[in-house]
């Protein structure tokens, strides 16, 4: 079965991943920042206990002490939900 295209107004063609919706979650923890090439340190713009949303596929799954977590990259993070 062909599916019909999805194309924006510009005429660009949406893969099907691309349409899909974002997910959220709680951010459990948060590192120290991201270390610049300067050597300055930005903190993180999230803390322990933001909702956040972020793509579908952002993100590495692994398990710690019997939980599932995601670790999500600071640049992954689309939103704060309030």
């Amino acid at each position: 079965v062909a599916k019909e295209e999805e194309k924006t107004v510009a005429g660009i063609v949406l893969a099907s991943a691309a349409k899909e919706k974002p997910q959220t979650g709680t951010v459990v923890a948060v590192g120290e920042g991201r270390l610049l090439e300067n050597g300055e340190k930005v903190p993180a713009a999230v803390k322990a206990g933001d909702q956040v949303m972020f793509e579908k596929y952002a993100g590495t799954e692994v398990k710690y002490e019997g939980k599932e977590y995601l670790i999500v990259a600071g640049k992954d993070i689309m939103a704060i939900v309030e």
